[in-house]
This record gives structure tokens, C-alpha cells and sequence, in this order.
């Protein structure tokens, strides 16, 4: 074929691959990618400078050659020759200058950018491309607008398109932004813009560079103000400037009042295209999230008018509610035309979590006031879905009012208009999430029967099934004793309404309710447990009608209902539920057969055999022929994956796919359906290897293989912590049958991927779940599992995340060395980013403890070359989950190697000691329970120690806020254990009558279970051994210790342990004995401050053999 007659067979293939006909496009990309490479980059120039093609032709011939010499530069450029390359360089800026075609023009550009990208020398950092800095220069000093615009566009997708010469082109380069930022053409101001900020941001360790060019924030400000008030462009120069804020913010600092004053006027200004009201609130935003110090300290007057405008986006509400209140999808968006809404909602939760309730609530809480108070539905709407978004960024300061708080949100259950309604159940239920449990604990007189009543409004279905869902939130970490209190009416409420909303399925098809009150159904039989057990005849033959009998498209309630029959069996238990359970499988055998990953019903299903496989234990071991096919398919999901261009990206977001930028111009994809049913999968595993025991051994071989594999799972965090955590239950499976040997044929291999995946594991959430994976391992092998090498190499692996974790942390300090900053916010913003570094330490905690527990005392000599890095921790400055974590490492020294922890006695002592007093309960707790390991060990040598801090730790449970949070009651209660361990064991001959005198009125120890048996096993001793410091003359505190006892047991404080459960036996007799005198029982009863449901745990006391 000649020249001619080949570029002519080849503009005939460019005609079809832009066919619209699928069958003669996929024909015409195939026949293309046959060509040979080398003859791809002259036929494509060819096209694009051949006479009389059409334009679309030229674009997509520029096109493919971009993407061609993106992708394979280094294997096509170099056989062309110096020659040729600056034959072809001096071509594309030619054509540059004489392109007439604005669409094919751009496209000529993007190739220009391209190739001046790729001739930058990796090792010098040249650019070998001469000619292009002289073609930059003479287009942006053209008076020719298309011309400007491709010097600019050149510079944004290449910044760095100087190389090493960057610094000495920044004069040049600056006066080039200054008079294109002030073209009269808005398009170049615009392309201006976007090339400063490229620019800038790219030079963003270049001091002089940013101090030189950011003189022209001014003139960006003018470009955004001109754009937002003339409206001649779209709303790019203000996604610039907030590229700027989130990358850049102190170039904005001299001009921040003028910054936010532009921003709030496009944002109040409702006339204004929501675009550039979006983005605006999105630069205010990015300021708050990434210069949040220097906007507390040189914005702070502005920052009422930042929450004012979220607020204000948040009511812009549609009036036609008819929309709204025919959704039918328990898990539907809110209606698409409310994206303001959205906008306004989201950027005042990042605000909030930047800025902190310190600063956030006061002016929130009384701005929200005026909007709850306003006759403006929409306000009041606003307000309450305002005080529900702050929680979890102003979660500290908004919990010691929690209780006002819901008090001014409850009565809009009411409200006369239902999206009111709704706010006000999502403000309930996304606090009851955030405020947990202390909201459930304080708020739930008021919050219980407001939600079962609103619930019950069926006539609202959104409304109703919101309040449902909110149940769902507060039942979730609602103490059993609470949830007991309400459960006869809430079950009540609910077995209404199922029934009613069933019936409303069969006749008009509606679900919404239905498939809520089914998940709040399993909420609360999931918070109650085997207190549940009365309702259980009463649903699950209801429960199991529906599965059977729901139509088959019903997929997500079908779904939703063998979730609930799984949740309620997990809290009857297996002797309750075990027939029902059969039943169930069998009804489910036909759907399991040939369940694919993206079947709605699939998560469910798998979660549920999960938690039939808890319940029924071993038994469950029949059923694995049924349930592991679809479960080992799900898992082993390989999702497709894909590198495409910026223009290859689809025009509309694809929900199963997601796309991240990797490098210039490049995205990486990833088909997201199916990801998540294989992280669910891999969980599933876990539960049953956790489970079965032996009897899953048949899938053991299989199962392991799978799991060292998805420890380098990369597309998922779920899989990957999946994978190390089914290992420790693996050896279970083969350690009845196989012993050691067994154990150490998986470990072996295991031990192997899992320390290499440590290495390389960049999230730390997943390399805290390796590391508990290790402690886990090590417990289940014993010490008769491990060599010595291998102990070593735990060791060193530790060490070596001590050595990171020190390492992130001194470069979030460095990050935090703000002038602007508070020096007490600061270190409040660094505590809350260590806690999400906690993790780590927390898990190398629980590895030292492991390790103590099954290794012995020896263990110590593994950690020992540790010792430098943990005391460390404890140091003042340091984060209170430092201390905390430090403070445990050192715990578990003294309890398990007491001998070894001797050498560092002195250094133990005064740290313990002095954290006694720290600010953070988690430290004092940690500290508490140190003195309490000593006294226990009851070495001679520590005991001393030991009673040194009994005066600390009473100061400590007398603090004015040791019961203020959870946390602090937490601590308190270990305290008071630790006092009790301390003259148990540490005081003989000691007068201790003062501590005596004060411990009754420390009590009751409601919150740590674990303690409690030392607790009041001691207090039974004592009111058994008549202590006159504890009963007083005369009994005198007879009403007292009344109190204390029967709210020991009304909180369920004993475990299942004998031991706890012998404590209890006793302080159920002492009960029983003070009421053998009728009317010195009656006197106490009176005077003890009990409540009526207490009162009803007395009488069952009373009234049990």
C-alpha cells in the first residue's frame, strides 16, 4: 500500500471509530490498536495537517497521538532521533500559531503540554525542550486572545514546564499573571487564574516564589468579584481560589476579610447561580479546614456570618413537600433539586469538625435559637438539622448540655409542617449516635416515648419511619437496664405498626415503614438481649410469614427481615431460637442458589448466616455446604480496573465506579460493585472460623490461601483487616486435632505475607488490625508455638512501628507550628488526630499484653530494647493517647514481670503517680489501675509503692468532674477498685478508717463491670464484718448501702464469671437480711433515693430463692 493509499485507509478507520454504531466503532478500535506503535504517531500528525479533514477528525487524531505519547513515550520517542523530535516540537508550535479551530486548538495544546511534560530530564530536572519557554513567552505577550490562552492553559496542565529554570522564569512568569489577570477578555482572566494557581501551588516549598507571587492575590480577588457580579464566566476563578485555600491558604491571609466578605455576599445573594454560590461556600470552607487557626485568630468576628451562611443555604427548602412525601425508599437522597441544602449541611460539618466547639457552639446555639423560634418553617428546619450536623466536630463541648440541648428539640416532634417533624428526629438520632451513652443515659425520659409516639403517626410514612430510624440510633449503645425500662411499650408500638404497614404492602405496595420498623425491630432486640425473649413468640411467626410470603422483587425487605429474625436469635439464643433457625435456612436454601455479589439481598443474607452461625455455635457446621459457595464466590471478587484520560472519563458519575486522579491527567478506576459484598464476605469468614471451631477445618486450607493473598489487598481496607483477623481463629480451627504442628504449617506461611504486608501497609487503621492480628496469633500458639527468631522478628516489627509512629508525630507537630495557633487548641486539635493514631500504640499495647499473658515474665526481654520509646509516651507534652497507651505498656510490666519492672521502679511510680491528676479520664483510668496490678502482685517490693498513692487516688475520685462523662466514671471506678486492691493487700497494721469512711460514699460503682467484683466483694466483707466506718452507728447507713447494693445489681454489674457471680449471691443476701427486720427495711427504703424501676429490682431481689 503507498503513502497516499495508507493515510487514506487510515482517516477512513478515524471516520469509524467515531461511528455511531457500536458494532462498526468497537470494530474500527480494534483494527486501530493492530496498527503497530511506531506507525501510529505519523499517521495521527498526518491527519491532523491534512487538508480538508474534518474537525472532528483533526480532534480525535490530536487526541489519540496525546494519549498514545502519554502512555509509551519512553518506547516511541527514542526511536525517532534528536532530528525528529525537534522536527516534530517545531511543527506543534507552528501549527500552535496558525490553528484556527477553537475546539481542535485545544486538543493541540493538551499534545503541546504533553510533550513539553515528557521532556523534562528525570535526573537534571531540565527541560530539554528550549523552545518552549520562548513559545510561552511570545503567546502570552500576544495580543491575540487565542494565543494568551494557550501559554496559560500550557502552564496549568505543566506547571513545572520550566524544569530546573523555574525560579529565574518567576518574574517573567509573574508579569505574564498580572496582565492576563487583568484582560479585558474574561475567558483569559479566567485561564490566568488557573495557571496562577497551578503554578503557585507547585512552587509551594519555594518561600520566595509564594512571597513574590502572592502579592497578586489581590487582582484574583478582583477576577472572582468581577466573575460573581457580572456572571460573563462560570465559576472557575472561584474553584481556583478554593484550590488556593485548601493548598495555599497564607497567600490569602493578608486578604482574608476580603476573601470572606466576597464569599458571603455570593452565598446571601439567593438571584445568584447556585454554581457560584457553591463555590463559594466551598472556599470559605476549605479556608476553615486547612488555616483554621489563622481564620479563629484573624477572622474570628467573621465567623458568626460563616455559620449564618450555611444556614441560610440549609433553608432553601422546595415548598412542594409532594415530592418528598411520597418517597417509598427507606435509603432515598433528598430530592435533586435541593443540592444547596446539601452543600450548606456539608461545609457546616467540616466547619465544625475545623474549628471546634469551643468556638462553634456559643454563637451556633444562639443562632440556631432564633431559627427554632421562627415562624418560617424552613428555618426551624434548618436549626434542627444544624444542631444534629455540629455533634461530632463540637462533640466535647456540646455533651455536659446534652440534656437542654434535646430539651429544645423534642417538642418540634410536633411541629405543624413534617420535614420540621423529620429534622427534629434526625437531630434525636444522629445525637444519640454522637452523644453516646451519655444522651441514652440522661435524655431518654424525654426521648424514648417522643419517638414511639411519633412512630406511631403513621399517616406521615417519612416521618414515622425517621423516628423509627432514630430508635435504631439510640437503642444501638442504649444500656440494657434503660432499654428494659421501655421495652413492654416500644414492643407494643412496634407490633402495631408492623402489622398495619404488612397490611399497607399487600394492598397499595408501600414498604418505607415496613422495612424500618423491621432494622428498629432488630435494634432493639439487639440492645435488650435475653430480656427480648418475652416478644419472641409474638414475632417471629410474623417475622418468618414475610420472608416466605414477601414478593419477590421485594428484595432489600426480604433482606431486612432475615437481618431482624438474625438479630432477634443472636439475642434469645440458641435453645430459644434454634428450631426457627432450621426453618429459616431451609426457606432460604432456593434463594442461596446461584446468589450473585450485586444481588441487594446478598449482604444481608451473609451477615445473617453469620449471626445464625453465633447462635447456633457448631450446630451451625450443617449448613456450610449452603452458605460457603456464594460466600467463597463473593470473596474471591477480582473488581475490573482501568487507567484512563481526562477525556476518556464518562460525562456522568457511574455509581459503580469510582475514579481517582493518579499523576498528570490520569485517573485510576475502579468498579465498585461487588467490593463491598467482598469485604462483607471476608467478615462472614472471620465469624465462622471464629465460630465453628474444628468443624470448619474442611475449609481451612482453602480459606488460608485466600487470606494471605487479600492481605495485600489494596482496593479495599475492609478485606485487608479481614484477612489478618481471620489467621488467630484459623489456628484455632486446627489446634484441637493438630496441635503445634498444625498451628505452625499456617503460621509459618501467615507470618511471612503478614510482615511484609506490615511494611507496605500505608492506612494505619489496617496496620493496627495486623498488629492485634499478631497478639491474637501469638495467644492461640503459646509459647510452645514460637521460636525464638520469631519472637525476635515480633520485636523488631514493633519497634519498628514505635519508630513510625514517632515519625508521623513529629510531623503533625511541625504541621501544627502555626503562629496563628492557640496554643490550647493546637495541642486540643493534636489530641484528636493522635486518637486516630491511637490505634496503633493501642494495638502494640495489646501485643505486649498478649505477649505477658501467654509468654510469661520472660516476654519481658522482647520488649526491653522497647523500653526508650514507651516511657516516652508518657511525657506531659505528649497526646493524652500517648500517656494513656504508655501507661498500659507499663501496667502490664508490673502485673506479669514484676521482678523485671523492678529496675525501672522509681521511673514507673512517679509517672503513675503524677497521672493520677491528669486532665484525661483514659490517662487517670490507665494510671489507677497500675497501683491496683501492684497491690495485686503482692510482691513486698511493690506494695510500698502501692500505698504511697492512696491519698492520690482519693483525690482523684473526689475531682468535681469524676463522674461528669462516661470516661471520667470509667476512671473513677477503677480508682476506687484500685483503693480497695490496695488495703486489701498493702496496709496490714495501717490505719486506713479515713479511706474507709469515705469509700461507702464513693459508691455505687455502676460502670466498670470488671472491677466491680473487688469492689463489692470487699464492701460485702465489710458489711458482713459489721465495719462501723461503713454501716454507721446504729446502721446509720443503712439507707445508703441499700441504695448502692440493689443499684449494683439493677445495672447488671456482675459478669458471668463465678467469681462475680458469688459476689453477687452476697450482696443479694445482705439485701435479703436488712429486709428481715420489716420496719427498719421500710425506713430504709424510704430514705434510700431509689426509683420506681429500681424499686422493682428490690422486689425481684426480694422475691428470688
Amino acid at each position: 500500500m503507498t503513502g497516499q493509499a495508507q493515510l487514506e485507509a487510515f482517516h477512513g478507520l478515524l471516520t469509524a471509530m467515531l461511528s455511531t454504531d457500536n458494532e462498526q466503532r468497537a470494530a474500527a478500535e480494534k483494527q486501530y490498536e493492530e496498527i503497530p506503535q511506531d506507525q501510529k504517531p505519523g499517521l495521527l500528525f498526518q491527519i491532523y495537517r491534512l487538508p480538508g479533514v474534518a474537525e472532528e477528525h483533526r480532534s480525535l487524531a490530536l487526541v489519540l497521538l496525546r494519549r498514545l505519547l502519554s502512555n509509551n513515550w519512553e518506547d516511541i520517542v527514542p526511536t525517532w532521533g534528536n532530528d525528529n523530535l525537534s522536527q516534530f516540537c517545531n511543527e506543534l508550535i507552528a501549527a500552535a500559531q496558525t490553528e484556527t479551530s477553537e475546539n481542535v486548538r485545544k486538543k493541540l495544546t493538551d499534545l503541546i503540554a504533553e510533550v513539553a511534560r515528557n521532556r523534562i530530564d528525570d535526573n537534571t530536572g531540565a527541560q530539554t525542550w528550549s523552545e518552549i519557554a520562548q513559545f510561552i513567552q511570545h503567546c502570552g505577550s500576544s495580543n491575540s486572545t487565542p494565543l494568551k490562552q494557550m501559554a496559560l492553559s500550557v502552564i496549568e496542565d505543566v506547571p513545572n514546564v520550566f524544569g530546573n529554570e523555574t525560579s529565574a522564569s518567576v518574574p517573567g512568569l509573574k508579569m505574564l499573571f498580572e496582565k492576563c489577570l487583568q484582560d479585558a477578555n474574561a475567558s483569559v482572566r479566567s485561564s490566568a487564574l488557573k495557571a496562577y494557581v497551578s503554578f503557585i501551588i507547585e512552587c509551594d516549598e519555594d518561600d520566595k516564589t509564594i512571597k513574590s507571587l502572592g502579592t497578586l492575590a489581590p487582582v484574583i480577588i478582583k477576577v472572582c468579584e468581577h466573575v460573581v457580579a457580572t456572571e460573563e464566566e462560570d465559576d472557575t476563578p472561584l474553584q481556583c481560589l478554593a484550590d488556593l485555600a485548601t493548598s495555599l491558604p497564607k497567600v490569602l491571609q493578608p486578604h482574608l476579610s476580603a476573601v470572606i466578605n466576597l464569599c458571603s455576599q455570593t452565598i446571601r445573594n439567593t438571584e445568584k447561580d447556585e454554581s457560584y454560590r457553591h463555590s463559594a461556600m466551598e472556599v470559605i470552607t476549605s479556608l476553615c479546614e486547612n488555616a483554621a487557626n489563622m481564620v479563629k485568630k484573624r477572622a474570628a468576628n467573621h465567623i458568626p456570618e460563616i455559620l449564618t451562611c450555611c444556614l441560610l443555604m440549609m433553608t432553601e427548602l422546595d415548598d412542594d413537600i409532594s415530592d418528598w412525601l411520597a418517597v417509598d425508599d427507606v435509603d432515598a437522597e433528598d430530592i435533586d433539586d435541593e443540592e444547596t441544602v446539601a452543600v450548606g449541611e456539608s461545609s457546616l460539618d467540616r466547619i465544625a469538625c475545623a474549628l471546634n466547639g469551643k468556638i462553634i457552639v456559643p454563637i451556633f446555639i444562639q443562632l440556631a435559637t432564633q431559627l427554632l423560634n421562627d415562624a418560617d418553617w424552613k428555618k426551624r428546619h434548618a436549626g434542627l438539622m444544624g444542631l444534629s450536623t455540629i455533634g461530632e466536630g463540637c462533640q466535647r463541648t456540646m455533651e455536659p448540655t446534652i440534656v437542654e440541648i434535646v430539651k429544645s428539640i423534642t417538642p418540634f416532634l410536633n411541629d405543624a409542617h413534617p420535614r420540621v417533624r423529620y429534622a427534629a428526629c434526625n437531630a434525636l438520632g444522629q445525637m444519640s449516635s454522637d452523644f453516646a451513652p451519655t444522651l441514652q443515659k440522661r435524655c431518654h425520659e424525654s426521648v424514648v416515648p417522643a419517638l414511639v409516639h411519633t412512630l406511631e403517626a403513621t399517616n406521615l410514612p417519612r416521618v414515622a419511619a425517621h423516628a423509627g430510624a432514630a430508635l435504631v440510633n439510640f437503642s444501638e449503645d442504649c444500656p440494657k437496664h434503660i432499654i428494659s425500662a421501655y421495652l413492654a411499650p416500644l414492643m407494643g408500638a412496634l407490633e402495631r405498626v408492623l402489622e398495619a404497614t404488612y397490611q399497607k404492602l399487600l394492598s397499595e405496595g408501600k414498604k418505607l415503614i415496613l422495612e424500618q420498623i423491621i432494622t428498629t425491630i432488630a435494634s432493639v432486640a439487639d440492645a435488650s438481649q435475653e430480656l427480648f425473649v418475652t416478644f419472641y413468640d409474638r414475632l417471629i411467626g410474623p417475622l418468618k410469614f414475610i420472608l416466605r410470603e414477601c414478593p419477590e422483587n421485594f428484595k432489600i425487605l426480604r433482606g431486612k427481615t432475615i437481618e431482624c429474625i438474625s438479630l432477634i436469635g443472636l439475642a434469645v439464643g440458641k435453645e430459644k431460637f434454634s428450631p426457627d433457625a432450621s426453618d429459616v435456612m431451609h426457606a432460604l436454601g432456593p434463594s442461596m442458589e446461584g446468589l450473585t455479589p450485586d444481588d441487594p439481598q446478598c449482604s444481608y443474607f451473609i451477615s445473617s448466616w453469620t449471626r445464625i452461625c453465633k447462635v447456633l455455635g457448631p450446630d451451625f457446621a450443617q449448613y456450610l455446604p449452603m452458605v460457603m459457595p456464594p460466600i467463597i464466590r463473593a470473596a474471591q471478587y477480582s473488581p475490573d480496573v482501568a487507567v484512563l484520560d481526562d477525556d476518556e472519563l464518562p460525562g456522568e458519575e457511574d455509581p459503580n465506579w469510582s475514579f481517582h486522579p493518579v499523576g498528570e491527567k490520569k485517573h485510576f478506576g475502579i468498579r465498585t460493585s461487588g467490593l463491598e459484598e467482598k469485604a462483607t464476605a471476608c467478615e462472614m469468614i472471620v465469624c465462622y472460623a471464629r465460630e465453628l471451631g474444628s468443624t470448619f477445618v474442611p475449609y481451612v486450607e482453602e480459606i488460608s490461601k485466600l487470606m494471605v493473598d487479600h492481605l495485600k489487598f489494596f482496593f479495599h481496607e475492609g478485606v485487608r483487616s479481614s484477612a489478618a483477623e481471620t489467621f488467630p481463629y484459623l489456628l484455632a480451627c486446627v489446634k484441637p486435632q493438630g496441635g503445634v504442628t498444625a498451628m505452625r504449617l499456617l503460621w509459618v506461611d501467615y507470618w511471612k505475607a503478614l510482615k511484609e504486608a506490615i511494611k507496605s501497609e500505608v492506612e494505619t487503621e489496617v496496620t493496627s488490625e495486623f498488629i492485634n492480628a499478631v497478639a491474637e496469633c501469638v495467644e492461640q500458639l503459646g509459647p510452645e508455638g514460637l521460636t525464638e527468631e520469631e519472637l525476635k522478628e515480633i520485636g523488631v516489627m514493633m519497634k519498628e512501628e514505635m519508630e513510625a509512629f514517632e515519625s508521623r508525630r513529629l510531623e503533625r507537630e511541625e504541621a501544627e507550628d502555626d503562629e496563628d495557633a492557640d496554643p490550647e487548641e493546637a495541642r486540643e486539635e493534636l489530641n484528636e488526630e493522635a486518637e486516630i493514631e491511637s490505634g496503633i500504640l493501642a494495638r502494640i499495647s495489646d501485643l505486649c499484653h498478649a505477649g505477658f499473658k501467654t509468654i510469661g515474665a520472660q516476654f519481658f526481654h522482647v520488649i526491653d530494647p522497647l523500653m526508650p520509646l514507651f516511657f516516652p509516651l508518657i511525657d506531659v507534652r505528649r497526646t493524652y493517647t500517648d500517656r494513656q497507651w504508655g501507661i498500659c505498656i507499663l501496667d502490664d510490666l508490673v502485673e506479669y514481670a514484676p521482678e523485671f519492672a523492678y529496675r525501672y521502679q522509681q521511673q514507673i511510680a512517679q509517672l503513675l503517680l503524677s497521672s493520677l491528676s491528669d486532665e484525661f479520664p483514659e490517662v487517670r483510668q490507665a494510671a489507677a489501675y497500675g497501683f491496683g496490678a501492684m497491690a495485686l502482685n503482692k510482691r513486698p517490693e511493690w506494695a510500698a509503692v502501692a500505698a504511697q498513692a492512696l491519698d492520690g487516688l482519693s483525690s482523684m475520685i473526689n475531682r468535681g468532674d469524676a463522674r461528669s462523662t462516661e470516661e471520667s466514671a470509667v476512671a473513677t471506678e477503677n480508682a476506687i477498685s484500685a483503693v480497695v486492691k490496695i488495703i486489701r493487700n498493702c496496709c496490714p497494721g495501717m490505719d486506713v478508717s479515713n479511706y474507709l469512711s469515705s469509700f461507702v460514699h464513693w459508691l455505687p460503682v455502676t460502670e466498670d463491670h470488671e472491677e466491680s467484683v473487688h469492689v463489692y466483694g470487699f464492701l460485702a466483707d465489710l458489711i458482713e464484718g459489721q465495719n462501723p466506718s461503713i454501716i454507721g452507728e446504729n446502721f446509720s447507713n443503712g439507707p445508703k448501702i441499700l441504695n448502692i447494693l440493689v443499684k449494683a445489681i439493677h445495672h447488671d454489674v456482675f459478669e458471668m464469671k463465678d467469681d462475680a457471680q458469688m459476689v453477687k449471691s452476697r450482696v443479694a443476701g445482705i439485701i435479703k437480711r436488712i429486709s428481715a427486720d420489716q420496719s427498719f427495711f421500710l425506713a430504709c427504703v424510704g430514705n434510700s433515693n431509689l426509683d420506681d424501676a429500681e424499686k422493682e429490682t428490690l422486689k425481684n431481689i426480694l422475691a428470688s430463692a
